[in-house]
């Protein structure tokens, strides 16, 4: 005689890598063998997941953030490849190096690379009434922004160089980051490319 019936509904919690598993394990006809039906929800790995997603996308914050592979002579070589003209500053902000670059009359560009490809990411034009004052500072020096950040670099990471065009004091302003994050500042001269301490910077 076939009973329909259920046998045995057994309900098990096990704590299983900090998920929880429940077995149900039904029977209908006698003859039937029980199948056993296991569901995992493990809420915890999807949580850690999540957590590491989060952290890799904040290392990407923090590598978008720093230097990274392209030097500042590397990225002003990039934006002048781009947008010929002479470069003046170069600085890195908002996780990428911002090139300013003097075209022709008085047309300045702003050019944008990325610090870890080198790749141009997009340049703008503005024009500004500052270009004669600075081709006449320039005129007769042999030091170009990209050499300065060269010479820069010997004493560290290099995250800005510009033109520093006022008065008997004129020169390439660098600064440098060290490893554990302090900044100094520099002056680069403009025919001997000489490094020497800001003192203004201290």
């Amino acid at each position: 005689m076939k009973r329909n019936i259920v046998i045995a509904v057994v309900t098990a919690a096990a704590l299983v890598g900090g998920g929880t598993a429940t077995a149900l394990a039904v029977s209908g006809d006698d003859d039937d063998a029980s199948t056993p039906v296991t569901r995992t929800d493990d809420d915890r790995d999807d949580r850690d997941d999540r957590d590491d997603r989060s952290d890799r996308s904040d290392d990407d914050g923090d590598r978008a953030a720093a230097p990274g592979d392209v030097t500042a002579a590397d990225a002003i070589a990039a934006a002048l490849k781009h947008t010929p003209g002479t470069a003046v500053s170069a600085e890195l902000d908002d996780g990428s190096w911002e090139i300013d670059v003097l075209g022709k009359g008085d047309t300045w560009h702003s050019v944008r690379v990325d610090p870890g490809t080198g790749k141009v990411l997009g340049s703008s034009k503005d024009d500004e009434d500052d270009a004669a004052e600075v081709r006449a500072a320039l005129k007769g020096t042999s030091v170009t922004a990209e050499e300065a950040a060269k010479a820069a670099a010997a004493k560290g990471t290099v995250v800005s160089v510009d033109l520093d065009d006022d008065g008997d004091d004129r020169g390439w302003e660098a600064e440098t980051r060290a490893s554990g994050g302090d900044e100094q500042d520099w002056s680069v001269g403009l025919t001997t490319a000489s490094v020497t301490a800001d003192r203004d910077g201290d």
